[in-house]
């Protein structure tokens, strides 16, 4: 599993930064909606609606509202970004109150209508607001391709980190009734590898250095919050009683499973990236 998983990553990684550099914000926010109308899809299921023209229509009326903000945000000199980082801010109050819910484990957990309404809430102040902070975050000027790469390795960097250094060291569990496999010591060592990765690829990409000590304040927040993303996720599938929210990329189960920490990371890396002007 461990091989299928890197051969995948190996092929999904180079597609997505080609993307990243050379897309313009537009078509770089219609890819990630895509990507996440199909996370949203698995989402949808783990919540219970298993009706497929039902979860067609929820679909339908997420775009609806991702396109509401795009014609709601264009002015004489082009896109503003008001609005995306406003749904950012969203996004983060979101992740924060959902600290709560994974403390209560049993929270929702009954398949009923009840649960079925909040985890579809929880859907939508998921995914709009991490495309949003997409738009946020590739649109800003200078080099905002560069920075949105960044917040993703972010990511990327401390999901290995987590994975291996949690295999090799793991003893002292982080969330064991959310997630049984994931360890202290591997938060520890995602923290340390997606701060690093990330701001080696600042340097890398021209980031001046000067913005290095608020950039990785800002890095260490979105790792954080990828965590509280994945974690949430598992919950999800624990309630639905699934190891993965599908089956569409080998070795990694889900769209769902790939973009579970991104979802959570991108609007925080978005508020940070505002909050200290980087």
């Amino acid at each position: 599993m461990t091989r299928i998983r890197l051969l995948t990553s190996l092929v999904m990684a180079p597609v997505a930064i080609a993307a990243i550099l050379l897309l313009p914000t537009g078509w770089m926010m219609a890819l990630a909606a895509v990507v996440l109308l199909l996370g949203l899809w698995e989402w949808l299921e783990l919540s219970g609606v298993e009706d497929s023209l039902a979860r067609s229509a929820l679909l339908a009326a997420h775009l609806a509202v991702m396109v509401g903000l795009v014609w709601a945000s264009r002015s004489g000199e082009g896109l503003s970004l008001v609005l995306f980082l406003l749904a950012s801010f969203l996004g983060v109050a979101w992740w924060l109150a959902s600290l709560m819910w994974l403390r209560n484990f049993n929270f929702a957990s009954t398949p009923d209508g009840y649960s079925r309404m909040i985890k579809l809430a929880a859907g939508a102040l998921a995914m709009i607001p991490a495309w949003a902070a997409v738009g946020y975050i590739h649109g800003g000027e200078p080099h905002g391709d560069r920075w949105l790469l960044v917040a993703l390795f972010v990511v990327w960097g401390a999901d290995t980190g987590a994975y291996f250094v949690g295999r090799r060291f793991g003893r002292r569990k982080l969330a064991p009734r959310v997630s049984p496999n994931k360890t202290l010591e591997g938060l520890a060592g995602g923290l340390l590898v997606g701060v690093g990765v990330g701001l080696l690829v600042a340097l890398s990409t021209g980031i001046p250095a000067s913005r290095l000590p608020g950039l990785a304040l800002v890095c260490v927040v979105a790792a954080l919050f990828s965590v509280v993303g994945d974690l949430f996720e598992s919950l999800l599938k624990r309630h639905a009683g699934v190891k993965d929210s599908g089956r569409l990329i080998p070795g990694h189960g889900g769209v769902l499973d790939r973009v579970d920490g991104v979802l959570a990371a991108l609007p925080a890396f978005a508020v940070g990236k505002a909050m200290l002007g980087l």
